[in-house]
């Protein structure tokens, strides 16, 4: 009997899909992932021969290598065929390593996309592994391990007067941070600048109102402040306001209202028209990080998520009869190129589905604003645009129908015809004034009948007028009204996911593969919360990146990460070597490491005075003292912190003052006698229950949702609940006993406010 070939991938259910197409010559098996990685115990890299890692068996995987090489053993032939990139090459490296003692007939095959044509080229065309890519990604975890294992604890003992917990750095995640920090340092310091638009309602022989905006008032032209009104320093300060006193705008409401005056006393008509076609291109196919961006803004999905749903799109998705289909192809590529072939198909679809007008005469091709692209991939495409989302929806998620429409739908805009805007620009005159007013038709929709693209704007652009058919040069146009709109000069906003990866993948930092990751430990390490879609920092971000920021000033910036890409990339192309990059790189941070270690902590040793650092033993982090052997002095990490007194507040059982607790379902009054007395109470709004007029609104909290509520005190007896927090402050347009805070959203992120249950009236939060 013939022995069969063995192929080994990463997942089982790539596996499962895999099998579908592959006869009874093969066996496929499933690494679930890595087999092997550094030890977490210790540095698991001899820096001083070679920078030489030291890998071991990830647990839970002896089995699974162990029936990988059983079953190796008997195979004709094995064939890895983990994912096409480094990570992927990492795998099979190990895979083989470990293969290679029972069966030396090896190769490397890869799938860029789970379909039947898909398989049968990659099984066409094996190769070896590539010993340059497995090197980048072993130099790129070798680098990761060594700035976060030896910078990770120095930034524990600097912040250990603020917290006992651990705290982690890593090469592309702290930079990350710091983009989100020095935004936030941008917003604070950002005053506004105020300046008025006045806009018109103009008509023409008794047509609907049309609104367009003063651009032009004393003959001459305005332009509104940019930016903040203070700079960094006093002299940046006075540049500003020289240049704001040069500029031509309504500053302030007087102004304005004075103008409305003189506006309303003139005569108007139409001075000029001017209409001009415009192309709009469709965008490129999706890269990982586009993919990512769009899925945030159209979606609401975090890049996690995203990832996690194009992977089960890629592996394949159970169509019933006809069995495991992978839809989309490879979904970890910066890459916007698309093979021939699959320009051949869509274009075909193109002009069968929507008509020659739609289809370009040759294909559209693109490229990327990225920094350091690869070139490995394809971007991310549907495998067989035959697959509509219409006929996969019935064996899909929801979410995963979501995502599939979303990729499919630009794949196929994106070799579609330009969209033609014909664009009006209604110019309307009237003594030392001038309006504009701008519409926009779309003569023919070109690539947006399929698909649209979502962008982050918040500009206080002109809007598109309904301009009337009848308008025409020298009519005369009747002001019907005008009004004046307050504004203010808006810092720059806050990065959300989208933002955030755009400008991580623009800049060159990090890749693809690891922007979800970095978003995702930010957040779980307590560095940055969400405001809405928003990141800010925390109080610990902001500390942990300060201290990063002023002891490794060269390591953890934008030019260094990025030019670090660089360096690991050339090892793939072999133009450099693994130990070459390593060696460059370690030389510098070594010596910033040592220099930043001198900056000691303060905490000191209780018997002799000298500073104290932190130790790892198999019982947890300790304190001990920097002169050790000298000195054997330890104490544990644990900080006493005294809970905040709750003025007013008395315990029911003893009479003790009461202090503010955190338990599992949020804030709760305790006893300062606990444990002598156990006494509790819940932390009350002081307002009464709306629903039941007896009980007070308390404050809870959901470990489900991680959010906080206000409901009855009498619960059960009173089930009402808010997810407003009540504040016992009458409102004063009709009296009610209560509000509540809300926030809504700004340029910055949200601002809080008070609203009204009752009449729904809105306040400013310091409303009488």
């Amino acid at each position: 009997m013939a022995k069969k070939k063995l192929v080994i991938v990463e997942s089982a259910t790539k596996s499962k899909t895999i099998n579908k197409y592959l006869g009874k010559d093969y066996v496929v098996e499933a690494s679930v992932g890595h087999i092997k990685d550094l030890s977490k115990f210790n540095l698991g890299v001899d820096i001083k021969n070679g920078f030489a890692p030291k890998y071991v068996t990830i647990p839970g995987k002896s089995k699974i290598i162990s029936k990988l090489k059983s079953t190796a053993e008997k195979a004709a032939e094995v064939l890895i065929a983990t994912d096409p990139d480094r990570e992927g090459e990492a795998i099979a490296w190990h895979i083989a390593e470990e293969i290679k003692p029972v069966n030396r007939n090896i190769k490397r095959i890869v799938f860029n996309e789970i379909t039947k044509s898909g398989i049968e080229k990659g099984i066409s065309h094996p190769r070896a592994i590539d010993e340059r890519m497995v090197d980048s990604q072993q130099a790129r975890r070798v680098l990761d391990r060594i700035i976060g294992f030896q910078v990770s604890p120095f930034v524990s003992n600097a912040m250990i007067s603020k917290t006992t917990n651990a705290l982690s750095a890593g090469r592309v995640q702290s930079v990350a941070l710091r983009l989100i920090c020095e935004r936030e340092q941008e917003i604070e310091a950002f005053k506004q600048i105020e300046y008025w638009n006045i806009l018109g309602d103009f008509t023409v022989e008794g047509s609907t109102p049309f609104e367009a905006k003063l651009i032009a008032f004393h003959n001459k032209a305005i332009k509104n402040p940019e930016g903040s009104a203070e700079g960094k320093t006093e002299e940046e300060t006075k540049k500003i306001q020289a240049k704001l006193s040069k500029l031509h705008f309504v500053r302030n409401k007087e102004q304005a209202e004075q103008l409305i005056a003189e506006i309303k006393q003139e005569k108007y008509r139409i001075s000029d028209i001017k209409t001009s076609q415009v192309k709009k291109k469709p965008s490129a196919p999706f890269t990982t990080s586009t993919l990512q961006q769009e899925a945030s803004r159209k979606l609401g999905f975090a890049s996690k998520k995203t990832m996690q749903i194009a992977q089960q799109l890629y592996e394949g998705v159970d169509f019933g009869s006809e069995g495991r289909i992978g839809l989309i192809t490879y979904m970890r590529t910066d890459s916007v190129r698309t093979s021939p072939e699959a320009i051949a198909s869509v274009r075909n679809f193109i002009e069968k589905t929507y008509g020659k007008d739609y289809l370009p005469s040759s294909p559209n091709h693109f490229s990327t604003k990225s920094a350091n692209v690869q070139d490995a991939h394809e971007a991310i495409r549907p495998t067989s645009v035959e697959i509509t989302p219409q006929i996969a929806e019935k064996h899909l998620t929801k979410d995963q129908a979501k995502l599939y429409l979303l990729i499919y739908n630009r794949f196929v805009a994106s070799q579609m015809e330009a969209a033609i805007l014909e664009q009006t620009s209604v110019t309307i005159e009237g003594g030392s004034f001038q309006f504009r007013a701008t519409g926009t038709i779309v003569k023919f929709d070109g690539f947006m009948a399929v698909y649209q693209d979502t962008q982050d704007t918040d500009k206080d652009d002109e809007k598109d007028a309904l301009l009337p058919k009848n308008i025409a040069k020298n009519k005369d146009a009747e002001l019907a009204d005008a009004q004046a709109k307050q504004s203010f000069t808006k810092p720059p906003a806050r990065y959300n996911e989208a933002s955030l990866v755009k400008e991580l993948d623009e800049l060159g930092i990090g890749r693809p593969s690891t922007y979800a990751q970095i978003v995702s430990t930010l957040t779980e390490r307590n560095y940055v919360e969400k405001s809405g879609k928003a990141f800010i920092p925390t109080d610990l971000g902001k500390d942990v990146n300060a201290i990063l920021v002023s002891n490794f000033p060269d390591i953890f910036n934008v030019e260094f990460t990025a030019k670090m890409e660089e360096e690991l990339d050339t090892i793939a192309e072999g133009k450099s070597t693994y130990v070459e990059v390593l060696t460059d790189f370690y030389g510098p941070f070594s010596k910033a490491l040592s220099q930043a270690e001198q900056n000691t902590t303060d905490v000191h040793c209780d018997e002799c005075g000298a500073p104290m650092v932190i130790k790892v033993s198999r019982r947890g982090r300790f304190l001990a003292c920097t002169r050790y052997p000298e000195c054997t002095f330890t104490k544990s990490l644990k900080k006493e912190t005294k809970p905040e007194i709750a003025e007013g507040v008395s315990c029911d059982k003893c009479g003790s003052p009461m202090v503010i607790r955190k338990g599992k379902y949020g804030n709760f009054y305790g006893c300062s006698n606990y444990p002598k007395c156990d006494g509790t109470k819940p932390i009350s709004s002081s307002v009464i229950c709306p629903a039941c007029k007896q009980g007070q609104l308390v404050e809870k909290y959901s470990p489900k949702s991680k959010k906080k509520f206000w409901g009855c005190s009498t619960y059960p007896k009173c089930n009402f609940i808010t997810n407003y927090e009540p504040v016992a402050k009458e409102c004063p347009e009709c009296g009610n006993y209560y509000l509540e805070v809300r926030y809504k959203k700004v340029a910055s992120g949200f601002e809080k406010y008070l609203h009204c249950p009752h009449c729904k009236a809105k306040f400013e939060e310091n409303a009488n």
